[in-house]
């Protein structure tokens, strides 16, 4: 119940309109086709011809036209920030940087496949798959600390934007822990999740809770 400057009562407070996260991973670099680890920590690679293609399409997605963008918030890294502006110059919008979207810091597995790093730091990547306390090799950053962060920028842009639609522009690692952290589900669960380059997940937290209407679309690819 809320009540007027007399005390009186008025009825029951107006419930917070939910805020909608639009969930966008980055188009194709070209370490991408190959499968290779890529992350915060190494050569920090621009958009192919394909994932500039890819930005431009997701940019024009009906999810994104058929209701109001209110803000575009992208990872520092190149793939994103390229991303994010295609779509952010189609809906009128400056691209705002928050660094906890950055992806993760795979250290020495920087540019390797997944086969390579079973091949070079099998009791790493076995540590690393099995608890998201391990980093891996050479890193510092484990699974943990990633949606720790994430959800520090998460919990920021929901206090700053109540209410809104925002398109936020990420990598596997961070996308994959927000939704895992929506379904209280533990950060050891984005093992088992696929995420396509460019592809779109939908998060709509309503007060504490929060609803997955998304995961993983690219029908705008098509």
């Amino acid at each position: 119940m809320t009540s007027a400057p007399d005390g009186r009562a008025t009825g029951p407070a107006a419930p917070t309109p939910p805020t909608t996260l639009l969930l966008l991973r980055h188009g194709e670099t070209a370490l991408t086709p190959h499968r290779r680890f890529s992350g915060s920590g190494g050569t920090d690679p621009e958009l192919s011809g394909t994932g500039l293609a890819q930005a431009a399409r997701a940019a024009a997605s009906a999810l994104l036209a058929e209701a109001p963008v209110h803000a575009v918030i992208s990872s520092p890294l190149r793939r994103c920030r390229q991303t994010a502006q295609a779509a952010a110059e189609r809906l009128g919008l400056d691209v705002e940087i928050e660094d906890n979207l950055r992806e993760a810091d795979f250290g020495h597995w920087e540019g390797l496949t997944l086969d390579e790093i079973r091949t070079r730091h099998p009791a790493d990547l076995r540590a690393w798959q099995s608890s998201a306390t391990a980093a891996p090799t050479g890193a510092t950053e484990s699974l943990a600390e990633v949606a720790a962060r994430t959800a520090t920028a998460r919990d920021a842009l929901l206090a700053r934007h109540p209410g809104r639609r925002l398109l936020l522009v990420s990598h596997v690692t961070p996308i994959k822990t927000l939704i895992a952290g929506a379904l209280t589900a533990p950060a050891e669960a984005t093992h088992a999740m696929h995420l396509s380059p460019a592809s779109l997940s939908v998060l709509v937290h309503t007060g504490p809770r929060a609803a997955m209407h998304l995961y993983n679309d690219t029908s705008h690819l098509r």
